[in-house]
């Protein structure tokens, strides 16, 4: 999922510039339980949607951002979250540098991917796949998706949902993986 380093040296970009590209696919293999075979999972990615968003997913893809990264909010029914790096350094580094919005083009309906966000231009880096037809709540917040799954969706749907309350994204942010060996150890990874 990447094939080279995320780290200091690469810039992120505001995501100001449009995509210029066409539909492509992005593939992912995720490790549902450790030690568990990963399994496939493609997403069709759309620049007609969120050109801003794809151009930072295309970026975060590249420099292979979302390696050993875990799903640390799933939530049956509505979604699944995946998109603070391994690495604190490399999440500070990309977490810290949001891109604009995008109009929101397509719905969130079931399969699509959209990233997370806080408010107005604060997307980054994490994303989630929507479980249901999250539509109706999530396009007026301006949740705009910007790729589809395409194969694997069995896969999304069985991924591991945290015990409790699941992790602590700041503490998670601060620590990486790390935190994620001690506190949920089986969470699913993209590897």
């Amino acid at each position: 999922f990447g094939s080279s380093d995320c780290d200091a040296d690469a810039e992120p970009t505001s995501g100001k510039q449009e995509a210029d590209m066409a539909t492509f696919d992005v593939e992912l293999q995720v490790r549902l339980k450790p030690g568990e075979a990963p399994k496939k999972v493609v997403f069709e990615v759309h620049p007609e949607w969120a050109p801003n968003g794809v151009k930072r997913f295309e970026e975060l893809v590249s420099c292979g951002f979302y390696s050993n990264a875990r799903f640390h909010r799933v939530i049956p029914g509505f979604i699944a979250q995946v998109g603070i790096a391994a690495d604190p350094a490399v999440y500070a580094k990309w977490g810290n540098s949001p891109i604009r919005d995008d109009p929101v083009k397509a719905k969130n309906e079931p399969g699509t991917v959209s990233f997370a966000m806080r408010g107005p231009d604060t997307r980054s880096c994490q994303i989630f796949v929507n479980y249901k037809d999250n539509s109706a709540d999530l396009d007026s917040q301006g949740f705009s998706p910007i790729a589809k799954v395409k194969e694997g969706m069995d896969v999304i749907i069985a991924l591991t949902v945290p015990g409790g309350s699941g992790p602590d994204q700041p503490t998670l942010k601060e620590r990486g993986n790390a935190y994620l060996d001690e506190a949920f150890p089986g969470l699913s990874e993209i590897v």
